[in-house]
């Protein structure tokens, strides 16, 4: 509890108090248009209560809790005082999965509440972009109402909500991967072109070269580990089919057709896709409860043989810090700081994202006011230059990947309190990378079937 009273109060200086739509600028904000301010600031909500439910699942945190004289029941005991605190409740998955949805049901209010805001003229835009103390006192309130909701079914409901919002927020990070490939081709491209410089072009293809080297590399370690000679028939189907699909888009990118309707497509952005797309396979094959087919990455570091389980074993044990969880996080960090701060110019993109091209709006450096005091430039006073509601909705669906991210994708039993692997996990994370891959192949194909469309 001290370490959320203290990142509580490193939020409300990171938010700077500010009281009204144009965001005062203290000495921890930079210069900036103020619709990226507010995305940021938003974003470090929502990165704010991903640390303190970290703090939460760390193993042994329920045992440093019960030292701690009249808190927990069941614990040490101070006379005269009764322990109050149920601390099983405010650790573990538990704890995880109230935390993640006090931010869902947050974000989700201000998707509501912000639903068809047109320019920040609008009285609600001084909500969006201002009161962050009473903004940061309305997500406290919620989390601490969200301790109090009764076992019962809510962590099997919120399991359901929570498989559905990370499937949708998965194709979103495919999305977002696919815009930044895109940019930073783009740019590469245009910054060779512009100085007759080839170090440019040998640093795109250095990266694609690389993007395929580790993209292979995968693919050979999850043939060698996860897959048995005559088990883990899924993992080979799973494996070689994803494989087959990163073959045909890569060729696609780069056909005379394709590339004469769309110049900055490539193997740049087919390769980081490819990545990304074994990544989710990796990771949805680590939530397979066959461990014959998942053995844990200390077992393979260690050379321990664990995939021969005994009738006793727990199959339910959740590795909190395996490997796949990592990496999760690290993606979901960049894309949710890539949302925050991202101008596209890309058309298809930005009607996906409902985001303005170039981020519309002035120059992003902040205005000096009659007092000398440094604000940000109101840049949404024509038009907003990204949809209010979506990008909350955004954040939600972000709230429930990380509850699936920390509690890898187990689903929680309350009957006996452990978490068990669950092969729908699999079929979601799959299924995500399947219409992942056929998003990216239409934004390829999609210029030579609607020639009379724009798709810049």
């Amino acid at each position: 509890m001290g370490a959320c009273l203290a990142l509580c109060s490193l939020a409300s200086c990171a938010s700077c108090l500010c009281g009204s739509a144009p965001c005062l600028l203290c000495g921890c904000c930079p210069s900036s248009n103020n619709s990226t301010i507010t995305r940021l600031v938003f974003s470090f909500f929502l990165l704010m209560g991903t640390m303190v439910s970290v703090i939460m699942i760390l193993p042994g945190m329920e045992a440093q809790l019960q030292k701690i004289p009249g808190f927990c029941q069941g614990g040490s005991t101070i006379p005269g005082f009764e322990n109050q605190v149920k601390c099983d409740v405010i650790v573990g998955y538990k704890s995880v999965y109230r935390m993640c949805f006090a931010m869902a049901c947050f974000f989700f209010l201000f998707a509501a509440i912000m639903i068809r805001v047109r320019s920040s003229k609008d009285p609600r835009a001084a909500i969006q972009n201002g009161f962050w103390f009473f903004k940061f006192l309305i997500l406290i309130g919620i989390t601490v109402g969200a301790f109090f909701i009764p076992d019962g079914a809510f962590h099997t409901v919120w399991f359901y909500f929570g498989m559905v919002g990370s499937f949708v927020f998965i194709l979103i990070q495919l999305i977002l991967l696919i815009d930044f490939a895109h940019s930073w081709n783009k740019v590469w491209v245009e910054n060779a072109e512009s100085s007759d410089n080839k170090c440019w072009f040998a640093g795109l293809l250095s990266f694609t070269v690389l993007h395929y080297a580790l993209a292979f590399t995968a693919v050979v370690l999850f043939y060698i580990y996860y897959t048995q000679p005559d088990d883990c028939t899924e993992h080979k189907v799973f494996i070689s089919l994803n494989l087959i699909l990163c073959i045909i888009i890569s060729i696609v990118s780069i056909l005379p057709k394709v590339q004469e309707a769309q110049p900055h497509s490539g193997l740049l952005q087919a390769s980081l896709i490819s990545l990304y797309t074994m990544y989710v396979t990796w990771s949805a094959m680590t939530n397979n409860p066959n461990r014959k087919c998942n053995p844990s990455l200390l077992s393979l570091v260690s050379n321990v043989n664990t995939t021969e389980l005994g009738p006793d074993s727990a199959p339910g044990q959740v590795q909190w810090w395996d490997a796949q969880g990592i990496v999760g996080l690290i993606i979901f960090l960049f894309c949710t700081l890539y949302a925050s701060i991202r101008s596209s110019s890309n058309t298809q993109v930005n009607k996906l994202m409902q985001t303005e091209e170039g981020g519309g709006g002035s120059g992003g450096q902040g205005e000096v006011g009659e007092d000398g005091i440094r604000r940000a430039v109101d840049n949404e006073e024509e038009g907003v230059t990204y949809s209010y509601s979506f990008f909350h909705f955004h954040l939600f669906l972000a709230s429930l990947y990380i509850m699936m991210t920390l509690t890898n994708w187990y689903q929680p039993d309350t009957t006996t309190k452990s978490m068990q692997s669950s092969m729908r996990a699999v079929w979601v994370k799959m299924s995500s990378s399947w219409l992942g891959l056929g998003l990216y192949l239409w934004t390829l194909i999609a210029p030579l079937m609607f020639p009379d469309r724009d798709f810049d």
